[in-house]
């Protein structure tokens, strides 16, 4: 069959159209190209306990890593404001050392490492393992699996065990990676590629 003018440009409208659909449908949120957690915050529970505000607290500080990591470039991950100061990478490697504190508390599990050997891991698997960390942390301490009491944080070296109780997880691993996120934004704006304005911290939501 020959093919005509009109048809040709019939063929490339339909192909444009069918491209700009599948770019608007992979936009919008909870489609399957948000393959990692925190791409938006969950749902909040319907009833407050002292286990669900833990939980709410570790999704916020998942939100915030997501969008704070989301689209670095080489150059932002090498940036640093000074000799002297971690890079924004260096900083990366730090938050997920407190992400296997966070988690390993809730499991119950004894943190034996320093929890930052990561130098062989990829950016982005050192971010997917961060955020997968804080989201299934959440999960079990949503799940009433458990209460804060029993989810202490343990230090073992050899055969020498330190514990503390969750009060030390709220001012430590979890406030502290919130602070060290706030570095990464403010890092990132410093080299040129600042953090996504359609972002809302507040709602959890990410702005059309």
């Amino acid at each position: 069959m020959r093919t005509t003018p009109t048809m040709k440009k019939s063929f490339f409208f339909l192909l444009t159209l069918s491209l700009l659909s599948l770019q608007a449908a992979l936009a919008q949120p909870g489609t399957d190209n948000h393959t990692l957690p925190y791409y938006e915050i969950p749902d909040y529970p319907e009833t407050y306990t002292a286990e669900s505000v833990a939980a709410r607290m570790i999704d916020g500080v998942g939100f915030r890593y997501y969008w704070a990591t989301e689209g670095l470039r080489p150059e932002d991950l090498a940036f640093r404001p000074n000799d002297e100061a971690r890079t924004s990478e260096e900083t990366i490697d730090h938050i997920l050392g407190l992400s296997n504190v966070i988690v390993n508390s809730v499991r119950k599990i004894p943190n034996q490492a320093s929890g930052e050997e990561t130098s062989p891991l990829s950016f982005e698997e050192k971010r997917k393992m961060t955020l997968e960390n804080l989201k299934a942390a959440s999960d079990i301490l949503k799940g009433g699996g458990g209460t804060l009491e029993e989810y202490n944080i343990v230090f073992q070296r050899g055969d020498t065990k330190s514990e503390l109780p969750f009060w030390n997880q709220i001012n430590g691993p979890i406030s502290d990676a919130l602070w060290h996120i706030g570095q990464v934004v403010s890092f990132r704006r410093s080299s040129g590629n600042p953090f996504s304005p359609r972002v809302s911290v507040l709602t959890g939501k990410v702005r059309n």
